[in-house]
């Protein structure tokens, strides 16, 4: 097992504002969406790359991916039918930096994703991102009753070591959910 390259505090300042490429392609069954990158994400250039995020523990102990997949491991996904996109495409060192008018725009630019790609699935990892991105402030995690671009939609907890919320049992249970309704799709 390699040990993922931690980055300087140089490098993790010069990726502000970085965009690192979305994991995505055409027809996956589930496209998770971030939030939007942080500064380890942006000087590594892998989604959920910081230590303590709870995104790759979660995928796996929920059941989607055969094993922990490690951030440098990324481009698994597409072989399982799994991608990753963010709301908002540039990072930041917390997500408090994002304005409203950033999630809106991100938003819209989600949608015309959605229909480009056209995933089952869109889950949403962060009940604010949703909320502040679609105009829907009574969102509540789980599935929506609305679909974007034809696909489903769900909104999971954010995975983030600073959601306090969700221990990652929670967090893998909620995703559990998500993967036994996209298994009943199929």
């Amino acid at each position: 097992m390699t040990t993922p390259h931690r980055p300087t505090a140089e490098e993790l300042a010069a990726a502000q504002d970085a965009v690192i490429p979305d994991v995505a392609g055409p027809g996956l069954r589930v496209l998770f969406c971030g939030i939007n990158p942080g500064l380890w994400s942006g000087a590594t250039g892998h989604h959920f790359a910081r230590p303590g995020n709870r995104f790759w523990p979660a995928l796996y102990r929920s059941g989607f991916t055969p094993r922990q997949l490690r951030p440098d491991e990324q481009g698994e996904l597409p072989a399982l039918g799994l991608g990753i996109t963010n709301v908002v495409a540039r990072t930041t060192a917390k997500a408090v930096e994002l304005t409203a008018e950033e999630y809106r725009a991100g938003g819209a630019a989600l949608v015309e994703r959605v229909e480009r790609l056209r995933p089952r699935v869109l889950a949403v990892l962060g009940i604010g991102a949703y909320r502040a991105a679609f105009g829907r402030p009574r969102a509540a995690v789980g599935r929506q009753p609305e679909s974007i671009g034809g696909a489903e939609v769900w909104v999971l907890p954010n995975p983030s070591g600073l959601n306090a919320h969700y221990t990652l049992d929670g967090l893998a249970e909620e995703f559990g959910r998500l993967r036994e309704a996209v298994e009943a799709m199929e």
